[in-house]
């Protein structure tokens, strides 16, 4: 009776694990989602949940493992749940994606994935108010402090990367652009230029750049004061951030 009892308590126990795994993952998933990012609600749901099951699992095993005289049995409870932190990283790489020569992209949302399964472990090991203040703390720092640095912060945080793909006419138009941009305000980090022939003795130059620029600057309005250069013929502009 006393084993039927302790059994069924342990069943409701592991049930209330899973369902607030769960429900702390949709917090990360809804924030995601709001994004539009790769990993959103069913993602974060899945590798939390199920990290949280392979961690009870694994505690449960060692726990309840009957001795034997004849071997000597030892095991780590959390030797399980130590290769989910490994193996996750597998997936998380493949939402990570490189744009160009040095812009990557998805390693936030690679982060959220580690974070999932990293609220599935703790709650599977009854870390319940640790695994809850993490999340209140994640989703603050990315709603609310990143936003508030990117508006009051230093001048660096508060810049957004942007790629320019321009055709200018001549070759000594080339400076005249990287000087117009400098005294408003962008800085230039990487440049490339080509030449792109458009007759057998005329040809254009493509300038392709990678700069930084104001938040308070927005796209469009970049886009408007370089298209007014009287030298430029064409351009291709977007965002990074």
């Amino acid at each position: 009776m006393d084993i039927t009892i302790l059994n069924e308590s342990l069943s409701y126990e592991i049930i209330i694990k899973l369902i607030i795994a769960a429900t702390l993952s949709l917090i990360i998933g809804i924030e995601r989602e709001l994004k539009k990012k790769p990993v959103g609600l069913k993602t974060s749901l899945v590798i939390a949940t199920f990290s949280c099951l392979l961690t009870i699992i694994s505690i449960e095993t060692a726990y309840s493992t009957p001795a034997r005289d004849d071997i000597n049995i030892t095991m780590d409870p959390l030797r399980l749940a130590a290769q989910i932190v490994s193996g996750i990283g597998f997936l998380g790489a493949g939402v990570i994606l490189r744009k160009g020569n040095d812009s990557i992209t998805g390693l936030t949302t690679a982060a959220m994935i580690w974070g999932a399964a990293g609220i599935g472990i703790a709650v599977g090991a009854g870390f319940y108010i640790e695994a809850f203040v993490t999340v209140v703390i994640v989703v603050v720092g990315i709603e609310l402090i990143a936003p508030f640095l990117l508006k009051i912060g230093p001048k660096r945080i508060r810049m957004k990367e942007l790629v320019l793909k321009v055709l200018l006419k001549d070759e000594q138009n080339i400076q005249n652009l990287l000087s117009f941009m400098e005294e408003n305000g962008m800085v230039i980090e990487n440049i490339r230029v080509r030449d792109v022939h458009i007759a057998s003795d005329h040809s254009l130059f493509e300038v392709d750049l990678r700069f930084s620029a104001l938040f308070k600057s927005d796209t469009i309005s970049i886009y408007r004061t370089l298209h007014t250069l009287p030298y430029v013929q064409k351009i291709e502009l977007e965002s990074l951030g």
